[in-house]
């Protein structure tokens, strides 16, 4: 309680004791009451007594009551506001208190109080600190979990990239080791490709390209430079495999234009019994003995498939150490188009096994891996507190929301309309608690990833640098609400908010365009132009025209064997390039820009105001006055004065 409050309630209670004492002697002045408790009966008072007993009520003093007008602290108050001393349900309401967000409504409670609560609330951390010395505990945890969580982020960075860049090199030496004809060519993903697919064309050739794959597989001790060795299980060697799958049944018969197809694809698999350091192996003698007839006209696709291990002895410590890992490769051969090339491929899947060994660590990796560690677990910990915080902070804006409706429905018999209800919701916390929940799941995935004592797919990497990514993402999303706060910054904030919902309904519009040229490019153009191939490249190629890549490239890799759609694709790529680059894009521009101009004009002229924040308007009192103190925070001392001397809560 504050001092100048306490010394009121003495007063009150004073003038209250000796209203009460003069009325009571003036009373028993006219009253006879018997002194022993079986004689005593009170007798009627006669009509003196009883105008002598007016004239004293007359006489007493009357309760104080004060108007907030114009000279009251929230002036020119449009919903009126009168408030009185005298005690009601919620005792006395007292003007001061603003703090009361636990959603507890007084049926009495003042505009004028209704106000500095409400405006408390929409202070920004400077303000706040100036109304109640209030620390912006949010806003140093935000600062302090940034750095945490980018640091965390780097140290991830260069672990993710040396087990994808392991995986990615295994597969390139595979490519050699495994498939014959493979060139160096093909280990660069170049624009416009320079080769073609790796394919084989003769029956011949495929079984010798499965021969030279199962004669590698059996020689890899031999020949690989790096470290593999064969997987056991139980005690013997876990052969590789050839599964084929084709249609159950039927035949082609080119002669006469008939065929006959049973559509089920069968599937069988046969281990390869191939031996140590075998030279010379024949597929189709192998197969011929177990009685596997291919037919090439019904086969779909054939796997080849081996299992390897292998160590990674790259260390960089104390980001890298040596680690284990089971590889399962795949010679594949596809044949699903039976247009007389069957593509051949390969693939690779790396399972981390936990590893029996030990290294000497050198004291400086030593330290550098306990600050790793350290680094995890303080960013699980800040986002926890940091999750805790904003829910808490939600939580209690909604109990303010339900406050503020029960009192503009009780004092002024209106409701809140939906932008004004939305006025209570902050986005920005609800974006720090998606980023906490999305870096407390990245942090306990990458603890598990980095102790060693797992055994899982390389995937599991992929899902830990996605949430710890996206967690990212919205962190320094999160640290535009804090540039918010200065003017020259909020312009930029503030026009994405306006011209969102219009790009938004604009772009509903061009997505309709967009389609119908993406449709139509993917139908005509796609089997003469390699970027038209697919639906999805199709919409990769019209993006990058709108951006104004590689348009030359575009026009020039149609095709002209075909007259009609030489013309079509010219046609086409013009009005598409005309229309989406001086059109459409403009329109966008357009749009933004006058987002900008409209906030400019905001600034200059003032912000538009629905009917809560000109209510809240009304206080003018300012963030230092103190009339924002929190009157809730008691000391013992405080409260044992409440209760003794004024005998009431403020509500």
């Amino acid at each position: 309680m504050n001092p100048a409050n306490h010394g009121q309630c003495h007063i009150r209670r004073n003038s209250r004791d000796e209203r009460s004492e003069g009325l009571s002697r003036e009373h028993l002045g006219h009253t006879n009451i018997s002194q022993n408790g079986t004689e005593g009966l009170e007798q009627a008072p006669s009509p003196q007594e009883l105008e002598d007993i007016a004239q004293s009520l007359q006489n007493q003093t009357p309760p104080e009551v004060k108007v907030v007008g114009p000279h009251g602290n929230c002036q020119r108050s449009c919903y009126g506001s009168v408030s009185s001393i005298l005690p009601t349900d919620c005792g006395h309401l007292d003007d001061t208190s603003t703090t009361n967000t636990t959603g507890v409504h007084c049926p009495n409670m003042t505009p004028s109080k209704m106000q500095r609560r409400l405006k408390f609330f929409f202070m920004n951390p400077k303000e706040k600190w100036h109304a109640r010395r209030r620390f912006p505990w949010k806003l140093l945890l935000q600062i302090f979990k940034i750095v945490v969580v980018t640091a965390q982020l780097c140290l991830f960075a260069q672990q993710r990239y040396s087990h994808v860049n392991y995986l990615w090199d295994t597969k390139i030496s595979f490519s050699h080791m495994f498939l014959k004809g493979w060139d160096t060519t093909r280990e660069v993903q170049v624009y416009p490709p320079g080769s073609g697919p790796l394919a084989v064309y003769e029956k011949q050739d495929f079984f010798q390209y499965l021969d030279y794959a199962i004669t590698t597989y059996s020689t890899i001790n031999e020949k690989a430079i790096g470290t593999y060795s064969y997987k056991y299980r139980d005690g013997d060697l876990v052969l590789p495999t050839l599964c084929m799958a084709q249609y159950a049944g039927g035949y082609v018969s080119p002669n006469n234009n008939t065929f006959m197809l049973n559509d089920t694809i069968a599937k069988s698999c046969i281990d390869i019994p191939v031996q140590m350091n075998v030279t010379s192996w024949s597929s189709e003698a192998f197969l011929k003995k177990k009685n596997y007839i291919l037919n090439f006209d019904l086969l779909m696709n054939i796997e080849f498939t081996f299992h390897l291990h292998t160590i990674k002895l790259r260390v960089n410590l104390p980001f890298d150490t040596p680690e284990c890992y089971g590889l399962t490769g795949k010679v594949i051969f596809n044949n699903h188009d039976h247009d007389g090339q069957m593509l051949v491929n390969l693939d690779v899947a790396a399972q981390v096994l936990e590893c029996q060994g030990s290294i000497k660590l050198a004291s400086e990796a030593y330290t550098l891996k306990v600050w790793r560690t350290f680094i995890n677990v303080t960013s699980i910990m800040i986002c926890i507190i940091s999750l805790i915080m904003c829910v808490r902070a939600l939580y209690r804006a909604q109990l303010l929301r339900k406050t503020t409706v029960l009192f503009f429905r009780q004092q002024y018999g209106k409701e809140l309309s939906l932008e004004e209800r939305m006025e209570f919701v902050n986005l920005w916390y609800l974006l720090i608690c998606i980023n906490d929940i999305f870096i407390i799941l990245g942090s306990c995935l990458k603890i598990g990833l980095e102790s060693k004592n797992y055994e899982g797919y390389l995937d599991t990497w992929n899902v830990c640098s996605l949430f710890l990514g996206l967690g990212n993402l919205l962190v320094w999303f999160g640290c535009l609400r804090y540039l918010g706060f200065f003017t020259t910054y909020n312009v930029l904030i503030l026009t994405l908010k306006k011209c969102i919902p219009n790009v938004l309904r604009y772009s509903i519009c061009l997505l309709m365009v967009f389609a119908g040229y993406c449709l139509c490019g993917w139908l005509v153009l796609g089997p003469y132009h390699f970027k038209f191939r697919s639906f999805s490249s199709t919409m990769e190629c019209l993006y990058s025209l709108i951006n104004g890549d590689d348009m030359f490239a575009t026009f020039s890799s149609t095709s002209g064997k075909d007259p009609m759609v030489w013309w079509f694709s010219r046609i086409y790529l013009y009005s598409f390039i005309s229309l989406f680059i001086y059109v459409i894009l403009s329109l966008f521009i357009a749009i933004i820009m006058d987002a900008y101009e409209t906030i400019k004009n905001y600034y200059e002229n003032g912000f538009p105001l629905n009917e809560l924040m000109k209510f809240v308007e009304e206080c003018t009192e300012e963030p230092s006055s103190g009339v924002f103190q929190d009157e809730d925070d008691h000391t013992i001392h405080d409260v044992i004065n409440s209760i003794c001397c004024c005998g009431y809560e403020v509500c």
